[in-house]
């Protein structure tokens, strides 16, 4: 009988385009199988004087217990006995009955033959085994002896999985080690590779262990198209293969219903990150429960840890908190907890997840700033975006936020350049320029340029930075972005492969080369300096063939003499902001020597406006003093006029409660009497974490911004107490603030300041040098 034959037979062609038919093909299939099994076991019986059935049976595990096997899937049988009934020269005279005729039929068999403590004994030692034998279904024989070892491996296993999480966690990990990711590879493992068909059986494992349920719903889905996809493989190659190879990529889409291989293999990447999210996260799970058993000594309080805005951190994960419910459509929150997580490098926990996306609703156009900012943050957030991305489009979140997305969303590129999909690139890109922020002006355009800069590498596309680039100045638009900021974003986006495409493939002697760059960023220094930036992360997010130390030193090479020429045309000049006049309501409580504070709630915050009279160390005390009620400051302005000090403070308040007027004003006469309790508070808090990935802070002089005072730019990553910091920097070398303006552009500070020396004079080159040390030394913490 040639049962490959008749398998394939049975796995009808017209079965793999109609909705729901897989599910259908593989319970045939499996019943087709159970037939066969089941007439051998009769006739191998019925030919010999065996006492009854009792004390043997045949026995499935894999795919075949589990009915989810393909058209060519080996089966994976064992033959039970209670080592009483029969004699061992039985059981093997029956085994040899048994495998023959099925090696004979052309079947790949994987068998053994085992009692109920060797099928113990064989678990314990062995993990993958123990696995596959949760699943153990009875083809033909003694069917209480079947249930016996059923019952016996899943007390095993739920009684020591506890003690053997280490050895799953690690044999999980060399296993994707040594066959790959499933969401990465062109020719990708269905079954072995990561997000494949081995990890759902292992989902599947950790349920039945009972210390933490697994997803439903999508990944089960992702399942069946991952089974589906190997159903279609068995079939047009006529071998029972897994592996699916780029040549029987078209053949396998087409029976699909695909239009193209491509198209087949984005299905199977998003089916792959499914899986993946799901195992990881019902590892987390049960390793929480597991912690949770451990530690418990009778009724125990959660360990909340704040992080603002209602988010705590609890046991490995970001949580709203237990009296905070969102109230309808929430995306500031979601932005907040998302970046909250992605900082401290946690999991989003995927019920907060579900709770704040539930009732979302489309987005207005332009996006409100404080919610634009809030995303601008999250892309800003470093290396822990990643997860936290992913977590949030397989809930379908990025999806409301980002329609374009969808288009590039686990979109292959076949090439041997880049590691990733098109989708997953684009976040490597953010994270890889969000290490060099230090590097630029406006972070947050850099930001939103990676994140976009492929978004027109959609089916059909012949240039993607062409047709991609006004897509990106559309979402830009959307965010609610001026006309200057979409047009530097649509620029980045058109040019972001100009700079290494004229550094690799023409004259950099030529001095048309340099003309043509210079071009392309409208001969401006900063968008160079933008270009070059994102360029570096684009070739470092693709790869290490991207980016070699001979791109890297032409691509310098050119910046370099492009840098030049612009200097030789201009000399960089930067005009002093004018002053605030003085506000006119304050004359009455400066009169009686008081400061005069106002603070006014805004749509995105809060402005405190700070009036008091000039002195050395104000600006720090007046940034420490907001730095202890938990604001963010997103900007400042910080002038003196005529020995009158005007600070105007925009503010943003993570516990939701604004600094009040009476207190502010008390805490800057106490700290100008040298009373410094109002400053304790921020004293006692823990030294902030710096955020995975950061860049040095950066200091350095503008030269001619100024004939009156030494103009000191500061680039850093924000945080609690930064601005009170490099003002301690400044008072403690002896050197006056005489105007400042501050701001934070995506998690990244970009402040100047104008400083003097005491008597009013610009800062020699010996002491603003010293200067730069200091605040480089305050911005590191």
């Amino acid at each position: 009988m040639d049962h490959a034959a008749q398998r394939l037979d049975l796995a009808d062609t017209r079965s793999f385009t109609r909705p729901g038919a897989g599910q259908e093909r593989r319970a045939r299939l499996a019943a087709h199988s159970h037939t066969v099994l089941t007439q051998l076991w009769d006739d191998v019986l019925g030919s010999r004087s065996a006492r009854g059935r009792e004390g043997v049976a045949l026995a499935a595990v894999g795919s075949l217990s589990r009915r989810d096997a393909g058209p060519l899937s080996d089966y994976d049988l064992i033959l039970l006995h209670d080592g009483r009934t029969f004699t061992d020269k039985d059981i093997a005279e029956l085994a040899d009955s048994l495998w023959y005729p099925l090696w004979d039929s052309g079947i790949r068999l994987d068998h053994s033959v085992r009692t109920l403590g060797e099928c113990r004994t064989v678990a314990s030692e062995d993990l993958a085994a123990a696995i596959g034998m949760l699943d153990i279904d009875l083809i033909a024989g003694d069917e209480v002896l079947v249930a016996g070892v059923r019952h016996s491996i899943g007390h095993d296993w739920r009684s020591n999985l506890r003690t053997r999480m280490p050895e799953l966690i690690e044999s999980l990990k060399q296993r994707h080690e040594r066959v790959g990711d499933l969401t990465t590879a062109l020719d990708p493992d269905l079954k072995e590779a990561r997000g494949g068909l081995r990890d759902m059986t292992v989902l599947n494992a950790l349920a039945m262990s009972w210390l933490a349920d697994r997803p439903r719903g999508a990944v089960d889905a992702a399942h069946s198209t991952l089974l589906d996809v190997r159903d279609a493989l068995h079939l047009v190659t006529g071998r029972g293969r897994e592996r699916l190879h780029l040549d029987d990529q078209d053949a396998v889409a087409a029976l699909l219903g695909f239009p193209d291989s491509d198209a087949l293999l984005a299905n199977v990447v998003t089916a792959a990150r499914q899986v993946t999210f799901a195992l990881d996260g019902t590892l987390r799970r049960a390793s929480q429960s597991q912690r949770a058993r451990t530690l418990r000594v009778g009724p125990r309080r959660p360990l909340l840890t704040p992080l603002g805005h209602g988010l705590y951190e609890h046991d490995g994960e970001v949580v709203l908190g237990p009296k905070h419910r969102p109230v309808g459509s929430d995306h500031r929150l979601l932005m907040r907890a998302a970046k909250a997580a992605a900082r401290a490098n946690l999991p989003l926990s995927p019920v907060t997840i579900d709770n704040l996306r539930r009732e979302l609703s489309p987005l207005t156009s332009p996006w409100p700033d404080d919610l634009r900012d809030a995303f601008l943050d999250l892309l800003a957030s470093g290396p822990g975006l990643v997860p936290v991305w992913e977590a949030l489009d397989l809930a379908g979140v990025v999806s409301v936020w980002l329609p374009e997305w969808d288009a590039v969303r686990s979109r292959p590129q076949r090439n041997s350049v880049h590691r990733f999909t098109v989708d997953r690139h684009s976040i490597e890109t953010v994270v890889e320029c969000c290490k060099r922020a230090s590097e630029v002006a406006r972070l947050d355009l850099l930001l939103l340029a990676a994140l976009v800069h492929d978004i027109g590498k959609v089916a059909g596309a012949l240039d993607h930075a062409l047709e991609g680039a006004p897509v990106a100045a559309s979402i830009a638009r959307r965010m609610g972005l001026d006309a200057a900021d979409v047009d530097i974003v649509e620029l980045l986006v058109r040019e972001h492969l100009t700079l290494v495409d004229l550094a690799t493939r023409r004259d950099p002697d030529d001095e048309a080369t340099v003309e043509s760059l210079l071009a392309a960023v409208d001969g401006r220094l900063d968008l160079l300096e933008q270009l070059r930036t994102l360029t570096e992360a684009d070739a470092l997010a693709a790869g290490p063939k991207a980016w070699t130390t001979w791109r890297r030193g032409l691509v310098d090479e050119l910046t370099r003499r492009a840098t030049a020429k612009v200097s030789q045309r201009t000399s960089p000049v930067r005009r002093e902001p004018g002053h605030n006049e003085l506000v006119a309501d304050a004359l009455p409580a400066l009169q009686r020597g008081e400061p005069f504070v106002r603070v006014t709630a805004t749509a995105t915050g809060a402005q405190v406006l700070l009036v008091e009279r000039d002195r050395r160390g104000l600006f720090a005390d007046s940034a420490g003093l907001l730095a202890t009620h938990g604001v963010v400051v997103r900007a400042a302005r910080v002038t003196t006029v005529d020995g009158m000090a005007i600070n105007t403070w925009q503010i943003e308040a993570s516990s939701g409660d604004l600094p009040g007027e009476d207190e502010l004003s008390r805490g800057l006469t106490q700290l100008a009497r040298g009373d410094d309790r109002p400053l304790r508070s921020l004293a006692l808090r823990p030294p902030a974490a710096r955020p995975i990935g950061a860049p040095p802070a950066r200091a350095t002089v503008v030269p001619g911004a100024s004939q009156t005072a030494t103009v000191i730019e500061v680039r850093s990553p924000d945080r609690p107490g930064l601005l009170r910091d490099i003002g301690i920097a400044f008072t403690t070398a002896g050197f006056v603030v005489r105007s400042a303006y501050v701001a934070t552009y995506a998690g990244q500070t970009l402040d100047t300041f104008y400083v003097t020396s005491a008597d009013g004079q610009p800062l020699d080159p010996p002491a603003a040098a010293g200067l730069i040390r200091a605040v480089i030394d305050a911005c590191e913490g």
